[in-house]
């Protein structure tokens, strides 16, 4: 096996992800919507979200017991711009496509949609639903609760989840303005990247019962779900870079992903019961659909929101830097340097997708990275 990445077309991606979630009884078109959004991660570069999830999130989390593979989507309330939905544990990306797709339709009678969802799980990346919403020439906005893992501002306990806020507005350019980043300074699935890399964290990203920061990547992984190490809030360690103000949203992010849905939250999404036990975790999301029509013809909003990103982009730069970027170009630039490409599959992924081969028997993939002796 070779001691790099090799890149795999994406829809030879597509049809292994279809095949391993089908693999552990999840139905074909829900296993087509989950296998969407986890390639929508990779053809972004976004790769804390995509092919990498696959196995440690949703393939073992299902073989756990702690996630259905079939989804129960309830209904629990709704008005004619508002439902609360119940997801059963199902799964997290099903359920959150489809909660999206209501508000959107909301939207579009109402002007305005907003689902509560409880009793769901990982969702993959948050952007893809705010994206569903820019398609549809709406502003878009969603946010989940995640397992602990931020500190709140003068704490080492892990207390918040990485709970983004993401955003998504259309423009009159090749791309949307796309927001979609944790509350935290970073987030696990960048650190699991740099494990994958075996690279040291950046300074300022974990904090440790001592209230220093650490950098030893592969025991932070541990540490968070021990409760022995934490993430930093946007702005870092301490109220000097700001760090109140990431403490803040992800706080917004938590009260939105669980008080309107009688979710769980904060401790309560552990993941882990008082033995010690594993059982389901139980997130909560919000999805809002905004109908720029409602307020404005869309190819006027369009103009407007373009040209404040070119404003932006074109403005005085700092000595030595050669470009200034707004919030969803990096993602197009990657998508256009990567659509001929695929996805680079790391070492680590590629044991991965291996194992899950040999598990699941699916002998009729045979990948470029393969060699006679697994």
């Amino acid at each position: 096996m070779p001691n790099e990445a090799c890149w795999i077309p994406f829809e030879t991606m597509v049809r292994f992800m279809k095949d391993v979630f089908m693999g552990v009884g999840v139905p074909e078109k829900d296993a087509e919507i989950c296998a969407d959004v986890l390639i929508a991660a990779d053809k972004r570069g976004i790769d804390s979200h995509g092919i990498g999830r696959l196995k440690p999130i949703y393939y073992d989390r299902i073989r756990e017991g702690i996630q259905n593979p079939v989804t129960e989507f309830e209904i629990i309330r709704e008005g004619p711009t508002t439902a609360v939905i119940d997801g059963h544990d199902g799964m997290g990306m099903v359920i959150a496509r489809r909660s999206m797709q209501m508000a959107i339709d909301k939207a579009k009678k109402y002007g305005m949609g907003m689902v509560a969802v409880r009793n769901s799980t990982h969702y993959g990346i948050a952007g893809y639903y705010a994206l569903m919403a820019a398609d549809n020439d709406m502003v878009g906005i969603t946010g989940t609760n995640a397992r602990p893992s931020i500190a709140p501002t003068f704490g080492v306990e892990n207390m918040l989840g990485t709970n983004p806020l993401t955003f998504a507005m259309p423009t009159d350019e090749a791309f949307p303005f796309f927001l979609d980043c944790a509350t935290s300074v970073s987030q696990r699935g960048k650190i699991e990247v740099y494990d994958r890399l075996g690279k040291a964290l950046p300074p300022g990203w974990v904090i440790g019962e001592d209230g220093q920061t650490r950098t030893d990547t592969h025991q932070i992984l541990d540490d968070l779900i021990k409760g022995t190490a934490a993430l930093t809030p946007l702005g870092g360690i301490g109220e000097d870079g700001g760090g109140f103000k990431g403490y803040g949203y992800a706080t917004v992010v938590e009260i939105l992903s669980a008080a309107l849905q009688q979710g769980a939250f904060l401790k309560g999404l552990l993941g882990f019961n008082t033995d010690g036990s594993k059982r389901p975790y139980h997130l909560g999301h919000f999805f809002i659909a905004i109908d720029i029509a409602a307020f404005i013809e869309p190819a006027e909003f369009k103009q407007a929101s373009g040209e404040i990103l070119r404003q932006l982009r074109n403005s005085k730069r700092a000595p030595g830097e050669q470009k200034i970027y707004t919030a969803g170009e990096k993602e197009y630039l990657n998508w256009l340097e990567r659509c001929d490409k695929g996805v680079p599959i790391t070492p680590a992924l590629q044991k991965q997708m291996l194992q899950l081969k040999k598990e699941l028997n699916l002998q009729q993939y045979k990948f470029p990275f393969e060699t006679e002796v697994v």
